[in-house]
């Protein structure tokens, strides 16, 4: 590979060029998304500011001190008799002019949902909500109320510092900062913190159905986590544009676009927003939520020590910013106030607004209605190319203009195709993937310098096909009406894609849209360069176009390292396709994301990149990353990989295991086979050689898994070896079961009611309890008897899922009804935290790379 000509070393220097400015800006990207710029205050900060020091305290006490914030774990009490302590504190100090009432309220009920794309029923009780309400003491019962909900309650096996103890800390810092502060409410500000959003937003629901308060609110902010830090980013807004642009007005350190609204659906998980927002409310709000450090979410090393410093002073300042400006707006209404449904219709009438931050500087806000006439100006733009001077050519015009969008759009495809592609060839050589994920650097140095081959092969091409113009008519040289062709090609690609995001009523068109309204003055001042120094400069391009390709790396980048932190988690497909998988989404996406970055460039700058010796350097960059990455194993500590280790009992009557085995099941990727070849002692402690394989293994079935529905559903290739059974014995003396109650009430054949007792026998640490109901079932006493839709359980057929949850001293009883004499079958899985001494060592045998959620599943089976 060499540089000869001077037409390579002038290529050769624009991307050197280039590669400086993008790395510039880079850099600032990271700065900026890990909060570089965010001064925490300490211990000792004014009592009139919010502290991060202070909100730490908390959480360490939440996380560190208190053992364990899971339903069935005696820490989910300490942590709430913590809250109720420190309100109390609060309480007692407050001025005369502040009105502060705490309650401690136990919420049961029952609901359908359709979570994760599946449909189950949820039955509770007994769950603990603390409830604080900071009022002017003028205020009135009825008044419009602000509320912020986060909840105390964390996953399994996790600390919970992040999730959502950082959440619960925030909130007590505001409500001290607002009682010490001096500031009165000019509206209620009511604070939830409840105690059971990871068994599926129950403590919400809860509520939301029965609490007093529940009509006077007028806005909500849900906090939540899915990492330990980094930009707090509003995810969800609405039903209305008026959360959104509250948050614009008010926010400190603004960090929010309305594209994540476009995405958030399409990830695995849900929020409490749903409750307040959608399902049991039509309340106006805002769902903010930590982004980064998603290595760490849901697993036990979500520490107070993992948390990103400067994230909760960013937090913390933001949300009391934004809570004074919702009590004090005049859109603020609730269901007291006269004709709420004519108000609310004409008060937020408007759809989702259009929104993003500049870097976390600034924020831009319109509305939706504003967004169809801005998005729709550049496809009027379009008219240009081929009418302003073209009066003798115009049909030539249009054929270079559809050739140059053709170019342009074949550039961004293979921008995505040629990383996939390689991606493959790679893992087809390698029985390890997902190399970049501990060190993200590596899957751009893989894949960026594929995806700028992909966009420069059509440039090549380009020249090989004559203009459709005649230069002697048209009186303009060849090189002029390329350059043409080639912007208004580009220019056309990205309005029609504003146009399709508008038509399609997405929120994310702001980004293409920023992109035509760059290209515009970056082509003026590329012509007057031409006319007034007679040369092509690509600097004149450039510079204009520097604020919308900082914001696109910042965006995009920032979109990468969310998708390569969570790739760890997306569930495991069945082989051998589901190897390739990871790869080949974090590879397509930084496609599309370096199509993003470049692609604007392209137009002009690809006039000099597009050379056989640039196309060259950059495929002998793409394949020594691919060959470095190699050299990388693909986890750390602080990038662990995660298993699911399931000791599961098949249980009959009371006292009696009929089968003991142990689960394993990864969620990404790699296989259970790679973990025990870099985890000799646990392949020898289960007995697994060298020899072992697939072919040969025991397969947990998707029922196995029942305990954990519908999560389970990310699983595949799950592995089961067998366990002794003497050992629980020794722990629990019954275990689980169902029993049928007052048997002369059911009649024997035809319809029938069926009434049961399920006891969950001396287990300690229950989290849930499951069912899993087949047969001719047509009612039950659960969710104002209502059925959910029906499941495909395990290959079996049709079933009803019900999941249980609460304090297990006492027994569930219900009812079910069937509408035929044919039999009822109920499948009862119950997820108990207390490990025996056996799994307990087995679990502590794991390299330190790797993270284990680890309960006990007890099964059984019972014909009705």
């Amino acid at each position: 590979m060499a540089f000869g000509s001077s037409e390579d070393v002038s290529a050769i220097k624009l991307l050197l060029l280039l590669a400086v400015m993008y790395g510039l800006v880079s850099a600032l990207t990271y700065s900026v998304v890990h909060l570089k710029f965010v001064n925490p205050l300490g211990n000792d900060a004014p009592l009139d500011r919010f502290s991060e020091g202070r909100t730490i305290q908390h959480v360490r006490m939440l996380s560190q001190e208190i053992d364990g914030r899971q339903e069935g774990r005696p820490g989910l009490k300490k942590a709430a008799e913590y809250i109720k302590g420190q309100l109390e504190v609060l309480k007692e100090r407050a001025s005369s002019n502040v009105r502060i009432e705490i309650e401690e309220t136990t919420v049961s009920g029952s609901f359908n949902m359709l979570f994760l794309g599946h449909n189950i029923a949820l039955g509770y009780r007994n769950h603990t909500n603390i409830i604080m309400r900071i009022s002017s003491m003028v205020s009135k019962e009825t008044d419009p109320s602000v509320l912020v909900n986060g909840h105390f309650d964390s996953p399994l096996g996790s600390p919970g510092a992040g999730d959502c103890g950082s959440c619960v800390a925030s909130m007590l810092e505001i409500a001290r900062l607002i009682v010490d502060s001096g500031w009165v409410p000019h509206r209620p500000v009511i604070f939830l913190f409840n105690g059971a959003e990871e068994l599926f937003m129950l403590g919400s629901h809860g509520f939301m159905k029965t609490h007093k308060w529940r009509d006077t609110i007028g806005a909500f902010i849900n906090v939540e986590a899915s990492g330990t830090g980094g930009p707090d980013l509003v995810c969800q807004s609405g039903p209305s544009s008026w959360p959104s642009n509250v948050y614009a007005e008010a926010a400190i350190y603004p960090m929010a676009n309305s594209a994540a609204e476009d995405v958030f659906p399409v990830i695995p998980g849900d929020t409490d927003y749903r409750i307040f927002s959608q399902d049991y409310g039509n309340i106006p709000g805002l769902d903010i939520i930590f982004l980064l450090g998603g290595y760490f979410y849901h697993t036990s090393s979500d520490t107070v020590e993992r948390l990103m410093p400067g994230s909760i002073q960013a937090r913390g300042e933001n949300l009391f910013s934004i809570i004074k400006t919702f009590t004090n707006s005049s859109k603020l209404q609730n269901t007291y106030q006269t004709n709420y449904s004519e108000v609310t219709a004409s008060t937020f009438n408007d759809e989702r607004a259009v929104f993003f931050d500049y870097f976390s500087l600034f924020m831009i806000f319109y509305s939706r209605r504003v967004a169809k006439i801005l998005h729709s100006i550049p496809i009027f733009f379009l008219v240009f190319p081929f009418t302003i001077g073209r009066s003798h050519s115009w049909s030539a015009a249009l054929c270079d203009f559809i050739k140059g969008i053709f170019i342009h759009t074949v550039g961004i495809i293979l921008a995505v195709v040629v990383p996939v592609v390689f991606s493959i060839l790679r893992l087809l050589l390698s029985s390890q993937t997902m190399n970049w994920f501990a060190n993200p650097y590596l899957a751009f140095l893989m894949f960026v310098p594929c995806a700028l081959t992909g966009l420069l092969i059509p440039r090549i091409i380009w020249r090989r096909f004559p203009l459709s113009q005649d230069v002697s008519i048209v009186k303009t040289s060849e090189e002029a009406l390329s350059d043409e062709a080639s912007f208004w090609g580009g220019f056309g690609f990205y309005a029609i894609l504003t146009m399709a995001y508008l038509v399609a009523g997405l929120s994310g068109g702001f980004v293409t849209f920023f992109v035509c309204a760059s290209m515009l003055p970056a082509w003026i001042f590329f012509c007057l360069s031409v006319k007034f120094f007679g040369q092509r400069s690509t600097m004149f391009y450039i510079l204009p176009l520097v604020p919308c390709l900082a914001y696109s790396v910042y965006f995009g980048g920032f979109l990468v390292q969310f998708l390569i932190e969570k790739m760890g988690m997306m569930g495991s497909l069945p082989l051998p396709y589901g190897h390739y998988v990871p790869d080949i989404i974090v590879a397509a996406v930084i496609g599309i994301v370096t199509g993003w970055c470049t692609g604007p460039l392209m137009p002009i700058c690809g006039h000099w990149l597009a050379r056989s010796s640039i196309l060259q350097f950059l495929l002998h960059l793409s394949v020594f990353g691919l060959a470095l990455s190699s050299q990388f194993f693909p986890y750390t500590t602080s990038a662990p990989k995660r298993i699911v280790f399931q000791h599961t009992f098949h249980t009959a009557g009371s006292s009696q295991i009929l089968e003991s085995t142990y689960d394993f099941s990864v969620t990404d990727s790699n296989s259970l086979l790679f973990l025990f070849k870099h985890s000799p002692e646990v392949a020898k402690e289960l007995n697994v050689t060298s020899e072992f394989s697939f072919e040969s293994a025991s397969f947990s079935k998707r029922n196995d898994w029942m305990a954990i529905f519908p999560v389970s559903f990310l699983f595949s290739n799950s592995l089961k070896f067998p366990a002794q059974k003497d050992d629980i014995l020794k722990q629990y003396e019954y275990f689980p079961e169902l029993s049928i109650q007052n048997p002369s009430l059911n009649s024997v054949k035809g319809p029938r009611r069926v009434h049961l007792e399920l006891s969950l026998g001396s287990l300690q640490e229950v989290w849930v309890a499951v069912l899993n109901i087949t047969g001719p079932l047509s009612s039950w006493s659960f969710a104002d008897n209502l059925l959910p839709g029906t499941e495909i359980f395990g290959g079996g057929p049709q079933s009803y899922i019900c999941r249980l949850s609460g304090p297990s001293d006492g027994n569930w009883t219900f009812w079910l009804e069937a509408n035929s004499s044919e039999a009822l079958r109920v499948d009862v899985a119950v997820l108990d935290q207390k490990l025996v001494d056996p799994m307990k060592r087995l679990k502590d045998l794991f390299p330190d790379w790797v993270d284990v959620t680890a309960y006990s599943s007890f099964m059984s089976s019972y014909i009705l």
